[in-house]
């Protein structure tokens, strides 16, 4: 689980565990590490930078090494760094893709090997509806979460034949500490064009992750699903 140590990835992190499974989470926030331990098993909590490949191979190795397989497979460790295109500054543009876009790819490519030698497991990718329609002031975030969905369908693909699937959840306006910042009339606007009326929850998030590792999902690969309230359907 990458980015498990806040927001959806937390949410998803802590359903998993209650469903069973044995959970680890890769994160960049030593402090939000240190305040799982308690729920989480210290060895299963790794301090992670997912832009670097070799932190990448670094978690995966050690999980697999400890736990001798690799079932699972979140990503969902992602940023933000707003600003309109001409405002945009190169560190905001690469930060975005190298964590969003790349930390996802880089831990994918690690685990594969991994993966085909089982002959199985999940994986599932926390994109955005942003991606698939774009948004005002968030060219790299957009970007980013669109090449999500390149990166999954074709992880479907390849790892399909050894009995692997990969799917996406998409997100719409969620209630994570990375939107409790914004502005009340992003909200206010986010609730508006919500058909559902509301801010979706982190959880509600997670439930549709459970269900892409459950075994109502055996027979589903290289698909997304929006959990948006709605959201995107007026755009």
């Amino acid at each position: 689980m990458t980015g498990g140590a806040s927001g959806i990835g937390l949410a998803c992190a802590r359903q998993l565990a209650a469903s069973g499974a044995r959970v680890a989470i890769a994160d960049c926030d030593a402090s939000r590490l240190a305040r799982l331990r308690g729920e989480f098993r210290p060895a299963d909590l790794y301090e992670s930078d997912v832009s670097d490949p070799a932190d990448a191979r670094r978690v995966v190795l050690d999980l697999t090494r400890r736990r001798g397989r690799l079932d699972l497979l979140v990503l969902s460790a992602g940023i933000c760094r707003d600003a309109v295109l001409w405002k945009m500054t190169d560190e905001a543009w690469s930060r975005v893709i190298d964590v969003d876009l790349s930390g996802a790819a880089h831990f994918l490519r690690a685990a594969a090997p991994v993966l085909r030698a089982q002959r199985s497991g999940r994986v599932v990718i926390v994109s955005s509806i942003n991606g698939r329609r774009g948004k005002f002031g968030q060219s790299n975030y957009a970007a980013a979460k669109a090449g999500l969905v390149g990166l999954a369908r074709s992880a479907a693909k390849e790892l399909g034949p050894s009995g692997v699937t990969v799917n996406l959840v998409e997100p719409g306006f969620t209630e994570t500490p990375m939107t409790a910042a914004l502005p009340g009339r992003l909200r206010r606007k986010a609730i508006a064009e919500t058909p559902l009326g509301r801010i979706g929850s982190a959880e509600d998030v997670a439930h549709a992750v459970l269900f892409f590792v459950g075994p109502g999902a055996g027979h589903v690969t290289g698909q997304s699903l929006a959990v948006d309230g709605g959201q995107a359907l007026g755009v």
